[in-house]
């Protein structure tokens, strides 16, 4: 009997947690897990951009000028984050990575980089909530393609 008692206890957790996951989603064609249509998600983000990001990367998100060209020591500039830079080439898992860790720590092989990780001084959620925000302005063509890059990354 304690056995049917946990097989059905663990097929109701697997249950609640697929629930959990896919009413999260927003929409049937939603991938990926920033919260870019919460607009409390999209506040906080672009709060704590103005204050962490924007420096470098434009209070638009515009990034810096000629962000392909590298400088004299070797660094590229700052890029945008709409829809004219390459931010939404990459799946959420991996922006997230960038963000916490520092471009070099995650691209390696001696690659230069002055965007540093964010890890020690915004949390998970921050930082998520940042890329949420980011996310928000991209055009919805450019949402979409984005979506799928997070579904082929599955």
């Amino acid at each position: 009997m304690k056995k049917w008692m946990m097989i059905v206890a663990l097929w109701a957790g697997l249950g609640g947690a697929v629930w959990w996951v896919l009413d999260g989603m927003t929409g049937e064609d939603a991938a990926g897990f920033l919260e870019f249509e919460d607009k409390d998600t999209i506040a906080l983000g672009n709060q704590i951009y103005q204050a962490q990001c924007a420096t470098c990367h434009g209070a638009n998100l515009e990034g810096q000028p000629d962000w392909q060209v590298q400088d004299d020591e070797g660094y590229l500039p700052a890029p945008p984050h709409d829809e004219t830079g390459h931010t939404w080439h990459h799946p959420d898992a991996q922006l997230m990575a960038i963000t916490k860790l520092g471009t070099a720590e995650i691209v390696g092989s001696g690659y230069q980089s002055r965007m540093g990780g964010f890890g020690d001084i915004l949390s998970d959620n921050d930082i998520s909530a940042v890329l949420a925000y980011i996310k928000s302005t991209w055009p919805a063509d450019v949402v979409e393609t984005h979506n799928q890059i997070n579904r082929d990354s599955e």
